[in-house]
């Protein structure tokens, strides 16, 4: 909680209020996989808590908007980094969003940082799992004695909001979301 960014695992811990926990869930149905994930806020949390939260949330979709044909990767990745660096935060380099389809991590892989412009190009059907990792201090994660649980390296807060993407021909296709949900 609070200071992992992913893979934190479920154990004899008690949630109080002003955590903040992540839930990343997979699925295969059929033969092919999609990914999610939301970071939520546990009761009443700190401004930079919440401000955090927020701006991680509105990364994805910085990110997401540049899921369009004839777009590059980097294009993305940019988007992620530019908004959160504008915002006073860093993006976690250790690990990336990536392909996936078939199998759960496909090629190409999705970094949330990085210039515009370069990468793989971004063609219609192209699926995407769309992740930003987001800290308030470093950039710099550590993997626990676990061999699992990835966390900041300084402590600092952290949160973690992904979507499955398509890239439409008219641009992108949010498939994690139901129909009555906003993001």
């Amino acid at each position: 909680m609070n200071e992992e960014v992913v893979h934190g695992i479920p154990g004899p811990r008690e949630l109080r209020e002003g955590d903040i926990i992540g839930i990343d869930v997979g699925v295969e149905k059929d033969g092919f996989y999609g990914d999610a994930a939301l970071s939520f806020p546990v009761g009443e949390v700190s401004a930079e808590a919440r401000r955090l939260l927020d701006v991680t949330r509105e990364s994805l979709m910085q990110g997401i908007a540049q899921a369009r044909p004839g777009n590059r990767v980097g294009d993305i990745s940019n988007a992620v980094q530019t908004y959160v660096e504008a915002q006073g935060y860093s993006v976690v380099k250790a690990l990336v969003g990536h392909g996936i389809g078939r199998e759960m991590h496909e090629e190409p892989a999705v970094p949330n940082f990085g210039p515009a412009g370069r990468g793989p190009r971004l063609m219609t059907g192209l699926v995407l799992a769309i992740e930003p990792m987001v800290n308030t201090g470093g950039f710099e994660v550590v993997t626990r004695s676990d061999g699992w649980t990835v966390a900041t390296k300084d402590g600092g807060l952290s949160a973690h909001f992904e979507h499955t993407v398509a890239v439409g021909p008219d641009g992108p296709e949010i498939l994690s979301v139901l129909p009555d949900q906003e993001n």
